[in-house]
């Protein structure tokens, strides 16, 4: 079924040059994507939006509830703040080209419509009715969809027709024509369209992925993909996608594998987070994590990405109220963990939470999950999570054998590394000599991230910005705490996402 789209597709950022794409199958039976990279530079750099309830929207993850093809099914489009990594495909007879990234974050297949509101140039290859009859196993031609992004929307129908990714022509593809794209920053994007490469569970409209069609349409020797990311700002080249398999040249030594645990986004177990060696106290219990290619930074809770953020220097907004608890319910916190209360109490015992153990510190942002939680009570939530963000920093503290002066100096400091409301934090960019590493367990293994690693560079010199990688996203139970590993660790480590042993591999990139 062909159908007729417009290059009139959106983003959250404005973007330079995308040099032409090229497309191999080798004779090793991989197939290979060449990715192209957009930098930013800084007059064309969107940080992301404030929503209308003023939270900020780099990224808004839907993690609960069904997903169908009502307004609540949500899969988040992401914030790019390096470099864009895209792709070319086709769809249709005769094709047409379309420009898009290849994102393990979603799902869904979509591109721009003929009847894009903000198209320029329309070839319509065919009608397609707007009908929305009751969806069958396959998506009906004409079901409506509608897909939420924390800085606007897309809606349109259901199609479905051939689509080429190299020379791989995946038959009979269900996707979206994106009609509408409301949202200023939908109008930036050098992109046309999103192709996800997650599980059909987080699908819309429980379409099935591409990868899925490829798999079972047998038109891969494995059911494995892997990324390559080309992180060397002064080349062209921006990696490489293979289906199929994995390539020996863009990865040193072994992988180390680790069980997807969640069907939905590519998740996994991750154990301690360490900032120069020493253990940042949060998730040595274990936390969630996602290998998400549609996210450049590398995102955490609030709680630890404060901490980083300070050891590294870099500045944020001053919490006022994360400075009113330090001074009026310090002490008494500190009393309490030395007193061996439950650290999961605390906060309840002294009022600034609700009930015991009925919150979570990574219940930092309600509403960058849910935007619309009516159970938030504004003020009194806010001291609550601060009360618990301080909990945790004490007793990483209280492990160090700190004094209380020192304590609370550290806690000062840290209540003004706090993220900035667009969620970026900025870092001097003669220091990173001297700024720590940071590391992530996963598996049996510590994967270590240098300075010149986790801090982007935007722009040239001598007026180049160095913006921390980190960035703060707060999931609550049972899905949080949750880290979204984006492009800055699947930069550093090549990245293989196994979907017939149903594991995430991680192994140094060449």
């Amino acid at each position: 079924m062909g159908t007729g789209y417009g290059a009139c597709l959106a983003a959250l950022c404005l973007l330079l040059f995308l040099s032409p794409l090229v497309f191999s199958v080798s004779n090793d039976g991989l197939v290979r994507v060449g990715i192209k990279k957009r930098k930013l530079d800084q007059t064309n750099q969107v940080f992301g939006g404030i929503d209308s309830n003023g939270v900020h929207s780099a990224r808004k993850y839907h993690l609960g509830g069904n997903v169908g093809d009502s307004d609540t099914d949500i899969i988040a489009l992401k914030n790019y703040l390096d470099a864009q990594y895209f792709g070319e495909i086709s769809i249709g007879s005769p094709p047409q080209k379309f420009t898009v990234i290849f994102d393990t974050g979603s799902s869904n297949l979509w591109v721009p419509s003929a009847k894009c509101h903000f198209h320029l140039l329309v070839i319509s290859t065919r009608n397609t009715s707007q009908v929305t009859p009751v969806p069958t196993k396959r998506m009906v031609e004409g079901t409506s969809a509608a897909i939420h992004y924390g800085t606007g929307s897309i809606s349109g129908y259901f199609s479905n027709d051939n689509v080429k990714v190299g020379d791989l022509v995946v038959k009979d593809q269900d996707f979206i024509e994106a009609t509408r794209e409301p949202g200023i920053t939908f109008l930036a994007a050098k992109f046309d369209g999103i192709l996800g490469l997650g599980f059909q569970e987080i699908s819309v409209g429980k379409a099935v992925p591409v990868w899925y069609n490829m798999v079972n349409q047998g038109l891969v020797k494995q059911s494995v993909f892997s990324f390559w990311f080309n992180r060397n700002a002064e080349e062209e080249e921006g990696g490489e996608l293979v289906f199929g398999g994995v390539d020996p040249k863009h990865f040193k030594g072994e992988h180390t594998y680790v069980p997807v645990t969640h069907k939905g986004y590519w998740q996994f177990d991750m154990g301690d987070v360490l900032v120069d060696g020493e253990t940042t106290g949060f998730c040595s219990g274990g936390c969630s994590a996602i290998a998400d290619s549609g996210t450049s930074l590398l995102a955490g809770p609030t709680t630890i990405i404060t901490q980083i953020n300070h050891a590294i220097g870099a500045s944020g907004v001053v919490s006022q109220e994360c400075k009113s608890v330090v001074s009026e319910y310090g002490k008494t916190i500190l009393d309490l963990l030395e007193s061996k209360a439950a650290p999961q109490q605390i906060c309840s015992q002294i009022g600034l939470c609700s009930r015991d153990g009925g919150r979570d510190v990574s219940m930092i942002i309600e509403s960058v999950v849910d935007k619309h939680n009516e159970a938030s009570n504004g003020v009194h939530d806010e001291m609550c999570r601060v009360c618990e963000m301080a909990v945790v920093w004490m007793q990483n503290q209280l492990r160090r054998n700190e004094t209380a002066d020192r304590i609370f100096d550290y806690m000062n400091k840290l209540c003004d590394r706090l993220p900035s409301p667009m969620g970026e934090s900025a870092v001097n960019c003669n220091s990173l000599a001297s700024m720590p590493n940071v590391s992530f367990t996963v598996g049996d293994k510590t994967f270590e991230l240098t300075p010149q690693q986790y801090v982007l560079k935007v722009g040239e010199a001598p007026v180049t910005q160095c913006i921390s990688g980190f960035t703060a996203l707060d999931v609550p139970p049972p899905r949080g705490p949750l880290w979204i590993l984006g492009d800055v660790f699947m930069g550093r480590y090549h990245t293989v996402f196994d979907s017939e042993k149903m594991r995430v591999g991680f192994a140094e990139a060449a």
